[in-house]
Protein backbone atom coordinates (compact mmCIF):
# COMPACT_ATOMS: atom_id res chain seq x y z
CA UNK A 1 0.00 0.00 0.00
CA UNK A 2 2.86 2.44 0.71
CA UNK A 3 4.17 1.91 -2.56
CA UNK A 4 0.79 2.58 -4.20
CA UNK A 5 0.67 5.67 -2.38
CA UNK A 6 4.30 6.96 -2.86
CA UNK A 7 3.38 6.80 -7.04
CA UNK A 8 0.29 8.87 -6.48
CA UNK A 9 1.99 11.65 -4.98
CA UNK A 10 3.41 14.33 -6.99
CA UNK A 11 2.39 12.94 -10.68
CA UNK A 12 2.83 15.98 -13.15
CA UNK A 13 -0.47 17.32 -15.26
CA UNK A 14 -0.79 20.12 -17.39
CA UNK A 15 -2.79 21.97 -14.23
CA UNK A 16 -0.74 25.05 -12.55
CA UNK A 17 -3.23 23.97 -9.47
CA UNK A 18 -1.87 21.94 -7.08
CA UNK A 19 -3.97 20.20 -4.17
CA UNK A 20 -2.36 18.73 -0.95
CA UNK A 21 -5.06 15.46 -0.13
CA UNK A 22 -4.69 14.31 3.42
CA UNK A 23 -6.23 11.41 5.06
CA UNK A 24 -5.30 8.80 7.36
CA UNK A 25 -7.08 6.31 5.38
CA UNK A 26 -5.23 4.60 2.06
CA UNK A 27 -8.13 4.00 0.70
CA UNK A 28 -9.80 7.39 0.61
CA UNK A 29 -6.26 8.81 -0.35
CA UNK A 30 -6.19 6.26 -3.56
CA UNK A 31 -9.64 7.55 -4.22
CA UNK A 32 -9.76 10.83 -3.97
CA UNK A 33 -6.24 11.59 -6.03
CA UNK A 34 -7.67 9.55 -8.69
CA UNK A 35 -10.74 11.51 -8.86
CA UNK A 36 -8.51 14.40 -9.38
CA UNK A 37 -4.90 13.70 -10.66
CA UNK A 38 -6.70 14.01 -14.52
CA UNK A 39 -6.97 18.30 -13.34
CA UNK A 40 -4.34 18.46 -10.53
CA UNK A 41 -1.34 18.67 -9.58
CA UNK A 42 -2.06 16.59 -6.01
CA UNK A 43 0.25 15.76 -3.43
CA UNK A 44 -0.68 12.98 -1.04
CA UNK A 45 0.11 12.82 2.92
CA UNK A 46 -0.74 10.51 5.24
CA UNK A 47 -2.25 12.16 8.39
CA UNK A 48 -1.43 15.34 9.30
CA UNK A 49 2.62 15.39 10.22
CA UNK A 50 2.92 13.84 6.60
CA UNK A 51 1.17 16.52 5.35
CA UNK A 52 3.14 19.39 6.93
CA UNK A 53 6.46 18.12 5.59
CA UNK A 54 5.17 17.68 3.16
CA UNK A 55 4.10 21.56 2.32
CA UNK A 56 7.33 22.43 3.95
CA UNK A 57 8.93 20.71 1.04
CA UNK A 58 7.14 22.09 -1.80
CA UNK A 59 8.08 25.18 -3.52
CA UNK A 60 5.32 25.93 -5.27
CA UNK A 61 2.15 27.27 -4.32
CA UNK A 62 -0.16 24.56 -3.01
CA UNK A 63 -4.33 26.05 -3.86
CA UNK A 64 -6.12 23.48 -1.98
CA UNK A 65 -6.00 21.49 1.62
CA UNK A 66 -7.94 18.52 1.07
CA UNK A 67 -8.32 17.02 4.47
CA UNK A 68 -9.99 14.71 6.94
CA UNK A 69 -11.51 15.63 9.66
CA UNK A 70 -10.67 13.37 12.10
CA UNK A 71 -7.11 11.84 12.05
CA UNK A 72 -5.15 10.11 14.87
CA UNK A 73 -2.36 12.67 16.04
CA UNK A 74 -3.79 15.55 14.32
CA UNK A 75 -7.37 16.79 13.17
CA UNK A 76 -7.92 18.23 10.04
CA UNK A 77 -8.74 21.24 11.62
CA UNK A 78 -5.22 21.52 13.48
CA UNK A 79 -3.97 21.07 10.41
CA UNK A 80 -5.34 23.08 8.27
CA UNK A 81 -4.70 26.15 11.22
CA UNK A 82 -1.47 25.69 11.40
CA UNK A 83 -0.68 25.42 7.51
CA UNK A 84 -2.72 28.97 6.41
CA UNK A 85 -0.47 30.18 9.07
CA UNK A 86 2.40 29.74 6.21
CA UNK A 87 0.42 29.82 3.34
CA UNK A 88 -2.84 32.30 3.70
CA UNK A 89 -4.13 32.16 0.72
CA UNK A 90 -4.93 28.39 0.89
CA UNK A 91 -8.56 27.71 0.67
CA UNK A 92 -9.59 24.58 2.66
CA UNK A 93 -12.13 21.91 2.29
CA UNK A 94 -12.36 19.05 4.80
CA UNK A 95 -14.01 16.35 4.50
CA UNK A 96 -15.74 13.65 6.84
CA UNK A 97 -17.96 10.55 7.07
CA UNK A 98 -19.29 12.19 10.74
CA UNK A 99 -22.02 13.80 10.08
CA UNK A 100 -23.76 13.70 13.73
CA UNK A 101 -23.38 17.43 15.33
CA UNK A 102 -22.45 20.82 14.43
CA UNK A 103 -19.28 21.56 12.46
CA UNK A 104 -17.27 25.12 13.44
CA UNK A 105 -15.93 26.63 10.92
CA UNK A 106 -12.86 29.26 10.03
CA UNK A 107 -14.40 31.74 7.44
CA UNK A 108 -13.83 30.87 4.46
CA UNK A 109 -13.80 26.91 4.93
CA UNK A 110 -15.36 24.44 3.36
CA UNK A 111 -17.21 21.17 4.19
CA UNK A 112 -17.70 17.74 2.10
CA UNK A 113 -19.48 15.09 3.46
CA UNK A 114 -18.10 11.31 2.79
CA UNK A 115 -19.52 9.61 1.04
CA UNK A 116 -19.46 11.76 -1.89
CA UNK A 117 -19.48 10.99 -5.89
CA UNK A 118 -16.62 11.99 -7.89
CA UNK A 119 -18.46 14.69 -10.20
CA UNK A 120 -19.82 16.49 -6.52
CA UNK A 121 -15.90 16.15 -5.89
CA UNK A 122 -14.55 17.69 -8.99
CA UNK A 123 -17.04 20.43 -8.80
CA UNK A 124 -16.27 21.78 -5.47
CA UNK A 125 -12.41 21.44 -6.17
CA UNK A 126 -13.00 23.71 -9.39
CA UNK A 127 -15.10 26.08 -7.77
CA UNK A 128 -12.15 26.87 -4.79
CA UNK A 129 -9.13 26.84 -7.16
CA UNK A 130 -10.23 28.70 -10.50
CA UNK A 131 -11.47 31.93 -9.55
CA UNK A 132 -14.54 33.20 -10.95
CA UNK A 133 -16.13 29.45 -10.70
CA UNK A 134 -18.98 28.86 -9.31
CA UNK A 135 -20.12 26.45 -7.23
CA UNK A 136 -22.39 24.95 -4.78
CA UNK A 137 -20.66 24.40 -1.24
CA UNK A 138 -21.99 22.13 0.78
CA UNK A 139 -20.59 24.21 3.64
CA UNK A 140 -19.21 27.70 4.13
CA UNK A 141 -17.51 28.56 7.23
CA UNK A 142 -18.17 32.05 9.03
CA UNK A 143 -16.96 33.17 12.40
CA UNK A 144 -20.24 33.14 13.70
CA UNK A 145 -21.57 30.14 11.32
CA UNK A 146 -22.27 26.65 12.44
CA UNK A 147 -22.34 24.23 9.33
CA UNK A 148 -24.40 20.94 9.70
CA UNK A 149 -22.92 18.31 8.05
CA UNK A 150 -25.97 16.14 8.42
CA UNK A 151 -27.67 18.96 6.29
CA UNK A 152 -27.55 17.67 2.68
Amino acid sequence: MEQKLASLNGRKTDSQKTVLVVDDNAENLILVTKFLEADYHVLVANGGADALRRAQKYAGDIHLLLTDFEMPGMSGIDLATRLTVDRPHIQVLLMSGFTQGMLVLNEGWHFLPKPFVQSQLQALVKGLVSPGQKSKFVGTGTQEQRASAGNE
